[in-house]
Formats: C-alpha cells, sequence, structure tokens
C-alpha cells in the first residue's frame, strides 16, 4: 500500500488532477479485462499482469497502475477506465 504522504503530493502528470487509491470493485473489473485480453493503455498496448495496486485520476476516467508499490505515472502507461463500460 501507498504511503499517505505520498499519495498526497501526486497528481496526474496531464491534467494535475489528485489521484486516489482504486478500490477493490475497480481493480476487479481492471483485472478481469486484463485476463480477457481486452484492456490497453493509452499508447495502445494491451495491458498483461494483473495489478493489486492502482491510482485513479479524481474525475475517474484514467488509471495508472502500480508496479511493485511504484507508481507509473506515464500518461502512455495510463489506462482508460471507460473500456470498462
Amino acid at each position: 500500500m501507498l504511503d499517505t504522504q505520498l499519495l498526497d503530493i501526486l497528481v496526474c502528470p496531464e491534467t494535475k488532477q489528485r489521484l486516489v487509491q482504486a478500490d477493490a470493485e475497480t481493480l476487479d473489473r481492471v483485472n478481469a479485462a486484463i485476463s480477457a485480453g481486452s484492456l490497453t493503455t493509452r499508447s495502445g498496448a494491451v495491458v498483461s499482469g494483473t495489478l493489486s495496486e492502482a491510482l485513479i485520476r479524481e474525475d475517474r476516467s484514467l488509471l495508472y497502475p502500480v508496479r511493485d508499490d511504484i507508481p507509473i505515472m506515464l500518461v502512455d502507461e495510463s489506462i482508460e477506465l471507460d473500456q470498462l463500460d
């Protein structure tokens, strides 16, 4: 789990919106889409490997994966959540 102080200073590099930790329901939906091979990053790469943590932009439209306790704060590696609809 990410440190609270780190969460307080992290923002989306694209919009500067605040980020919050993804809840379990969202992670379940994301991981189901990853398992189905239907989830892509903004750069178009298919996402592989399930996520145990992620950060979501305040407007709930974009997810940044957290891998090995490190937030991946690259816009091209982010995941648009409208893919889950």
